[in-house]
């Protein structure tokens, strides 16, 4: 007699049990926690976290230093910013005007505060019958840097040109003493007048420096869900995971292979599939929405790298640690890439937990190249060059570490599944 088959459990039944309940609720309370703290954390108080964010700083004054003074005021003005280090926001360096231009177009500063080569004279002229115009003070903006970099440029040098205005405007007040009308008083009180311009132009669909973040952030993800799917379905076809579509589940025969011909397998897949989809990447941003982008050949070529080595990293993860390896990549490429790529937050202005991560994080060394390539003309020393390094280094040590693990497992003799019959 055949023995009678087990009874058929229940939802009700199985909602009883504790164990069922510990590890997912653990896992996603823990999930929960880690992605608020890193999430939240890097952008809850930039200003509270800012500091030595680079800013030039240019004195073209030639006038004369006012009398009974040994320097211009162009010269003063520079010389109190750059020695000012009590609040430490601002990274002050001082630069010719040419040199304050090339750092502009190379990224390498977030803005700038020029002072005119007349400035000096129009300042004293105020208080004389040969005033023409209020002095001014220009400050640079460099949306190419991500809006939220370009404006605390703009509030740090905007602020420093009114400080400085005020300083004048109290010396000038001072000397003239009651030799102007109150009416002249009240323009002395604040005597310069500050113009802001864009120092760097970008193109108006640029997403206002944002653009550079969010194909990173493309390039990433085709990479990550490109080489989860791959390694699925691949394991499928093998008849190392079940296949399961809605209520069909079907389970093929096992292929006898070992760990690291699987991961050469899925290697060389992800490297032929990832043409594809970086090419439908920038189909659709640069040629359905649009997005303004040049060196359009190179802009592929490193899509494409940047998008495959993130690919081989999950698979050389996912063989490393089987079941868990897409959270683990999940976190190395998405959760704590985010935060510290400094593409929206400037790294100046995050905690230093997350300047730590981005000396390694993949996606702000990726972050780098695009905003190269797209708004500061593919310059190798605006992030370019070290990008492609840092893609170099990151797919050699996605192939170094999957083939030393999958070796390894296959000389304990750790086979992945016992093989099924056909």
């Amino acid at each position: 007699m055949s023995e009678p088959a087990a009874p058929e459990a229940t939802a009700a039944a199985l909602l009883r049990r504790p164990q069922l309940w510990l590890i997912p609720t653990i896992l996603t309370g823990l999930l929960a926690l880690l992605l608020s703290l890193l999430y939240m954390g890097g952008i809850v108080n930039p200003n509270a976290d800012l500091r030595d964010l680079p800013i030039a700083l240019v004195n073209d004054d030639i006038g004369k230093p006012p009398a009974g003074q040994q320097q211009n005021l162009g010269a003063q003005i520079t010389a109190a910013l750059a020695a000012d280090t009590a609040g430490g926001k601002a990274d002050w360096r001082t630069v010719t005007r040419a040199q304050a231009q090339d750092q502009l177009d190379s990224g390498k500063i977030y803005g700038a505060l020029v002072i005119p080569s007349g400035f000096t004279d129009s300042v004293t002229a105020l208080t004389t019958p040969g005033a023409t115009g209020r002095p001014i003070i220009t400050v640079l903006t460099n949306p190419g840097k991500g809006s939220l970099g370009s404006s605390l440029a703009g509030q740090i040098t905007t602020r420093a040109a009114h400080t400085a205005s005020q300083n004048i405007g109290r010396q000038l007040t001072a000397a003239a003493g009651d030799r102007v009308n109150p009416t002249t008083k009240l323009l002395l009180a604040d005597p310069v007048e500050i113009v802001t311009q864009v120092g760097h132009p970008i193109g108006t669909h640029s997403g206002l420096g944002l653009t550079a973040f969010y194909y990173t952030l493309l390039l990433v993800l085709a990479g990550f869900m490109g080489g989860n799917v791959i390694s699925n379905g691949v394991d499928t076809a093998l008849g190392y995971a079940d296949n399961e579509i809605g209520p069909w589940h079907t389970r093929r025969p096992t292929v006898p292979i070992n760990r690291t011909q699987t991961l050469l397998l899925k290697m060389v897949m992800t490297a032929g599939i990832t043409l594809v989809s970086t090419a439908l990447v920038m189909l659709a941003c640069v040629v359905v929405l649009g997005m303004d982008a040049s060196h359009l050949p190179l802009l592929w070529i490193y899509s494409y790298c940047a998008a495959l080595a993130v690919g081989l990293g999950v698979q050389a993860i996912n063989a490393a640690f089987g079941g868990i390896g897409q959270l683990v990549s999940m976190f190395v490429f998405i959760v704590l890439g985010l935060p510290s790529s400094g593409a929206t937050v400037p790294l100046q202005a995050v905690p230093d937990f997350y300047r730590f991560l981005s000396h390694f994080e993949p996606m702000r060394q990726l972050s780098d190249g695009v905003r190269a390539i797209l708004y500061f003309d593919a310059r190798g020393d605006a992030g370019l060059t070290r990008s492609w390094i840092m893609i170099a280094i990151g797919t050699a040590l996605a192939l170094l570490f999957g083939f030393a693990m999958t070796a390894y497992y296959d000389r304990k003799g750790l086979k992945r599944f016992t093989p099924q019959p056909a």
